[in-house]
């Protein structure tokens, strides 16, 4: 596993594939390896993807007893592509690592090529109260003693035994203490979007996502039906299918920005059905060439219409599959199941 040195840290990463930089963030207590298993084999066919292990997780060593914050994450990352080299890369983050990008994207807008976030709020709560419950070490020791065993196997070897008793407690108080992006934070972040969450996630409600479309100058929406918090994992061809598509509809955005042209794109409007990647296009392949297409996905618009909504394929997960909010068509949302 790759080493790369910064003043703080010894930063662990994975590297693989070859193409345009992508770097990501995986969420809290977790593992890019954990997180991402069913999007590496695409994504590393199109990318040079970078996975690195966030402080205290893994490979990369921090006592999280020592503090742990949103802030200490954000200046890794910058550090991070600077150690590398990257001038501007495509983000992608899940949960603690989607505040981390969405974070650096509100500060380092013009070193972005494209945006995907996962699972990801800018309100505190339900997430710091959600946090504080299942992040509690000893509620996990009794009730999911096969969770503490995978969080020993994952950062024992790298942080010490028994350090994630440590790390748990403190990714919950810094999400009940840590700054919240602002409206004039989000409206900096000019860069083409992809917001993803799934209708059970008891961490980001739906409407909070929705909200957070709303706020962005240029984002797409994506809500997967019947999922908690891990979309990627839960929902991995839906997921891929919404970044297939998003990929290949910024790629001349994003090939501008690599050039130094950091203007975002229009919003879309709404688009039809997903192609699969093997035909029924003349134009460019796809940069992400994700074969597996199941879904007919459709991103959320705020120009939604009763148009739109003649377009809409039947059945009972039309609106989620759409992008649609839950409930839009006056059905009652799902009630969360959970996740982490």
């Amino acid at each position: 596993m790759p080493i790369l040195a910064t003043p703080e840290l010894a930063i662990h990463y994975r590297v693989e594939g070859a193409g345009p930089p992508l770097i990501m963030l995986h969420g809290a207590t977790s593992t890019g390896d954990a997180d991402f298993a069913a999007q590496l084999p695409a994504v590393r066919r199109a990318f040079r993807v970078f996975l690195p292990d966030a402080r205290g997780h893994g490979q990369t060593r921090w006592d999280a007893g020592q503090g742990f914050s949103n802030e200490q994450l954000v200046a890794d990352l910058e550090a991070f592509a600077d150690g590398l080299g990257l001038a501007t890369f495509h983000l992608l983050g899940f949960s603690l690592g989607g505040l981390t990008a969405l974070s650096f994207a509100a500060r380092r807008p013009e070193r972005l090529r494209t945006l995907v976030l996962i699972g990801v709020d800018v309100e505190r709560e339900p997430r710091a109260s959600v946090a504080r419950r299942l992040m509690d070490p000893a509620r996990v020791e009794h009730d999911e003693p096969d969770w503490a065993d995978e969080l020993e196997r994952r950062h024992g070897p790298g942080q010490g035994a028994g350090a994630w008793r440590r790390l748990l407690p403190a990714i919950a108080e810094d999400v009940a203490g840590q700054a919240l992006l602002t409206p004039r934070d989000l409206r900096r972040v000019r860069v083409p979007t992809l917001i993803v969450c799934g209708d059970r996630d008891v961490f980001v409600p739906a409407a909070h996502a929705v909200a957070l479309y709303h706020q962005l100058p240029d984002a797409r929406l994506l809500i997967a039906p019947g999922c908690d918090h891990q979309v990627t994992v839960r929902r991995p061809g839906l997921f891929n299918e919404a970044a297939a598509r998003f990929y290949r509809e910024t790629e001349a955005i994003a090939i501008g920005r690599a050039d130094g042209h950091p203007a975002a794109g229009p919003r879309p409007g709404l688009p039809g059905p997903l192609q699969a990647a093997t035909g029924g296009s003349a134009s460019a392949p796809s940069p992400l060439d994700i074969a597996e297409a199941a879904f007919d996905v459709r991103l959320f618009d705020p120009l939604w219409d009763e148009r739109a909504e003649l377009a809409e394929p039947s059945g009972g997960d039309a609106d989620a599959v759409s992008g649609r909010p839950p409930g839009a068509a006056g059905r009652r949302p799902a009630q969360p199941s959970g996740g982490r």
